[in-house]
């Protein structure tokens, strides 16, 4: 535990100063936190490393696992993720999701398709191999939500229509995207796909999201209208008499246990989290719940973007494979860009920005990283379905298309909206 509260100590105290300096910049907080798991990851001096110094080792794709100390970090980066979208859906009430549902299907739809014909495209040219082909356009699929979320949540333009498609479009993302891994691992694996456990995995995850949708539009009103009358009812009869329920245990109790559904599920535990935040939608506000979250986000939450820092090992790009990351950056950013943007020229009104969609699906960040380590681990006549070169590709893919979303997203909707952006205004 000694160690444990050092490397806490460290890495909070860093991301703190970090994001503290880049916001008197101007520059959103969480890019100064990448940038800290970046130099952690990165500072050695003749033997000495700053990893080492904390012992953490980072894991080595298909050699080990990192030690004890990195899953810690790796569990408290996963909750600080999971009670950001928790708060986002807090901010998301049903009926203004379902107001862009077929916007944000094409939105997620066309930005499945293109980034990943052109991730296969480019390896088949790179290096001809179908199983590092099929990986890299599955990779290029992802979409990290948690970066775009904050983004939005700090600029309070939640109820914007273009982050209402951005996050809608992300639940649906994570769904498509599950399906597209499954049927690579699928292939790379056994050279086949299970089409029956495909079915049923998308059937369960397609009725987890829904069910859970129409039980925040339906169920959820009437079972609070009655313990609202119930309590005005006691309160009636007894003056004095004050409820023992503590909303916000109970608030957290909810988030994690839809959570641990979603993963259940084989979906993402923040697509639980964010319609579990859903569900307290209409009364977060007068229980004080968003602002009792924040509390735990802000000690949390660095955490997950020091930890996308971490992945990064300079040492390890030569000069042809800093080109073929080039490429890869640069495919990233205009196939989610084109993509999603197509999406929103299609299915939304001619006021709804496509540039504010693009940009906010851009990043990867960890979801990619996942990706990636899923194909190293996957044996194919005794290679592996992604290589190192190929691995470390992906995750410097994955980061600078994290670290370069929130200003492009900042400045696009502070170019639409202006200074309305801290309000918090309703679209005209």
């Amino acid at each position: 535990m000694e160690q444990v509260m050092i490397i806490l100590c460290v890495l909070f105290t860093l991301a703190f100063f970090a994001s503290a300096v880049l916001k008197r910049f101007g520059i959103p907080g969480l890019i100064g936190e990448i940038l800290v798991g970046i130099f952690v990851a990165n500072l050695v001096i003749g033997d000495w490393s700053l990893l080492e110094f904390l012992h953490i080792e980072r894991p080595i794709p298909g050699v080990s696992d990192g030690n004890e100390n990195w899953d810690m970090i790796e569990m408290i980066a996963e909750l600080g993720v999971v009670f950001l979208l928790f708060i986002v859906g807090m901010e998301t009430k049903v009926k203004d999701l379902t107001s862009v549902g077929r916007t944000a299907v094409l939105v997620a739809v066309l930005g499945v398709i293109i980034p990943f014909v052109a991730g296969y495209a480019l390896i088949m040219a790179w290096d001809g191999n179908i199983y590092h082909a099929m990986f890299m356009g599955a990779a290029m699929v992802a979409t990290s939500v948690g970066i775009t979320a904050q983004v939005i949540k700090d600029m309070g333009v939640m109820n914007k229509t273009e982050s209402r498609i951005i996050i809608g479009a992300a639940v649906i993302d994570d769904i498509i995207g599950l399906i597209v891994l499954a049927v690579v691992a699928g292939i790379a694996a056994t050279g086949s796909v299970d089409y029956v456990d495909l079915t049923e995995m998308t059937v369960i995850a397609v009725m987890f999201v829904v069910l859970m949708i129409l039980f925040c539009a339906k169920a959820v009103p009437e079972i609070a209208s009655r313990v609202i009358r119930s309590c005005e009812n006691r309160k009636t009869k007894d003056p004095g008499w004050r409820s023992n329920i503590d909303i916000f245990a109970v608030a957290i109790i909810v988030c994690l246990l839809l959570s641990a559904l979603a993963s259940q599920m084989r979906l993402a535990m923040i697509v639980g989290a964010f319609l579990a935040g859903m569900i307290f939608a209409d009364y977060a506000h007068d229980a004080g719940l968003t602002k009792k979250m924040g509390s735990l986000t802000a000690f949390f939450l660095p955490f997950f973007f020091v930890y996308v820092g971490l992945h990064v090992d300079l040492s390890a790009f030569t000069t042809s494979l800093l080109l073929l990351a080039t490429i890869v950056i640069i495919l990233a950013f205009v196939t989610k860009y084109v993509g999603c943007g197509l999406g929103v020229i299609l299915g939304s009104k001619k006021t709804t920005s496509p540039k504010i969609v693009g940009i906010g699906m851009i990043p990867r960040g960890e979801v990619g990283i996942i990706v990636a380590t899923i194909g190293i681990g996957i044996i194919v006549s005794g290679e592996p379905a992604m290589t190192n070169d190929l691995f470390a590709v992906v995750v410097l893919m994955s980061v600078v298309t994290t670290l370069a979303a929130p200003f492009l997203l900042s400045s696009v909707f502070r170019k639409k909206y202006g200074d309305r952006t801290k309000d918090g205004l309703q679209d005209e």
